[in-house]
C-alpha cells in the first residue's frame, strides 16, 4: 500500500481498535522468543564477552525475524488478492502503533486522580511504569503519567510512525522488536549488564532521532494548545540531556516546559531508590490538570506525527520516481 495512505489507516485503525487484550499482538511473540532464546544462549557461567555475544546474537536474530517475517506476511498476503494485503498490512502497522493505548491508560489515572481516588490511580498507574507506585501521591503519580506520556509518546507513536514512513510495516516491526528486547533484557543490573548491552545500545541508537522529533513536536502543539512553547524550547535545550538515557529526557524535557511542572528527581524500583537529576526544577510540582493536559499535548503530537509522516512518504515516492 501506499505509505501516504498507510499512515493514516493505521492511525484510524488504531483509533477505533486501540490495544485489545485478546488480539494476538505480534510483541508476545517476540517477548516468548526472547525469554526461549535467553535460554537457549546463556549457560550458568559465561565469560564476559561470550556473554555480550550471546546478547548480540539474540538481538540480531529477534530484529532480523520481526523484519524479514512481517515482509514475508505482507507479501504473500498481497500475492493471494489486493484487499487481503491491505487488510493485514494495516493490522500489522496497527499493532506497531500505541497512540490510543497510551492515552486511554493515562486517562484512567488522570480520572481516578481527579476523583481523588488515590488507591484506584496507584493501581492503573502501576500499568504503564515500571516505578513502585505504592504509597505514592497525587504530585508523584501526575509525575509518572506526565513522564511515561512523553517517553511514549516517542517509542510508542513518533518513532513507529517514522519507521513505517522509510520502510514501512517491516521496518516499523524491526523497530518494534528492538523496543521489546530492549525493555526485556537492555537492564544495567548485574544480570543483564553484558548479555543485553547490545540491546540497549541498538534502542538508543534507533530511539535517537525519533525522541529530539518527539521533542520538536511538543514544542510545535504547545503553541497551538495554549501551553508555554517558550519554555518547551528553553526547557529541553536546557534540559534534554539530564536524564540518564540519552533519548527520554528529550520529550520529558519540553513536556516539562510546555506545562510548567517539575519532573525527575529519582523512582523507587523494587524498593530501592534510584536518583535522578531534576527536569524544570524551577516549576512547582504536578497536578492532575497538568497531566491532563499532557494527554491533549501528546494526541496533537500523534496528529502532526501522521501528517509529517504522510509528508515524508510523498517526497521519498517522488524522489524514486524520478
Amino acid at each position: 500500500m501506499n505509505r501516504s495512505m498507510l499512515l493514516p489507516a493505521v492511525y484510524l485503525t488504531d483509533m477505533v481498535a486501540g490495544d485489545p487484550e485478546w488480539f494476538p499482538h505480534p510483541v508476545r511473540l517476540m517477548g516468548w522468543t526472547i525469554t526461549r532464546g535467553e535460554t537457549l544462549l546463556r549457560r550458568p557461567i559465561q565469560c564476559v564477552v561470550t556473554e555480550f555475544l550471546a546478547g548480540a546474537t539474540l538481538t540480531a536474530a529477534v530484529v532480523s525475524a520481526g523484519y524479514v517475517l512481517t515482509r514475508l506476511v505482507i507479501v504473500e498476503a498481497y500475492r493471494r488478492s489486493s484487499l487481503l494485503g491491505r487488510l493485514i498490512e494495516t493490522s500489522l502497522g496497527w499493532t506497531c502503533l500505541a497512540a490510543r493505548n497510551l492515552q486511554d491508560e493515562a486517562s484512567l489515572v488522570v480520572t481516578a486522580l481527579e476523583a481523588e481516588d488515590i488507591s484506584t490511580a496507584r493501581q492503573r498507574v502501576a500499568r504503564i511504569v515500571g516505578r513502585d507506585t505504592e504509597n505514592r501521591d497525587t504530585q508523584e503519580i501526575s509525575r509518572a503519567v506526565i513522564e511515561t506520556l512523553a517517553e511514549s509518546a516517542s517509542d510508542g507513536v513518533i518513532a513507529p510512525l517514522l519507521y513505517m514512513s522509510l520502510g514501512g510495516v517491516p521496518l516499523a516491526m524491526a523497530y518494534k522488536a528492538i523496543n521489546t528486547l530492549d525493555s526485556m533484557i537492555g537492564h544495567a543490573d548485574a544480570r543483564y549488564f553484558y548479555f543485553g548491552k547490545a540491546a540497549a545500545r541498538l534502542d538508543d541508537a534507533a530511539n535517537f532521532v525519533p525522541a529530539r522529533l518527539t521533542a520538536l513536536a511538543i514544542v510545535a502543539v504547545s503553541w497551538l494548545l495554549k501551553a508555554n512553547g517558550a519554555d518547551a524550547w528553553k526547557v529541553w535545550l536546557r534540559d534534554g540531556n539530564k536524564h540518564k538515557s540519552p533519548n527520554a529526557g528529550q520529550p520529558e524535557s519540553a513536556m516539562a516546559g510546555a506545562l510548567g511542572v517539575r519532573l525527575g528527581g529519582g523512582n523507587c524500583y523494587q524498593g530501592e531508590f534510584i536518583p535522578a537529576e531534576l527536569i524544570g526544577m524551577e516549576f512547582p510540582s504536578p497536578q492532575p490538570q497538568q497531566a491532563r493536559k499532557a494527554i491533549r499535548i501528546v494526541g496533537a503530537v500523534t496528529l502532526l506525527g501522521i501528517g509529517a509522516g504522510v509528508l515524508l512518504s510523498v517526497l521519498l515516492r517522488s524522489r524514486r520516481n524520478k
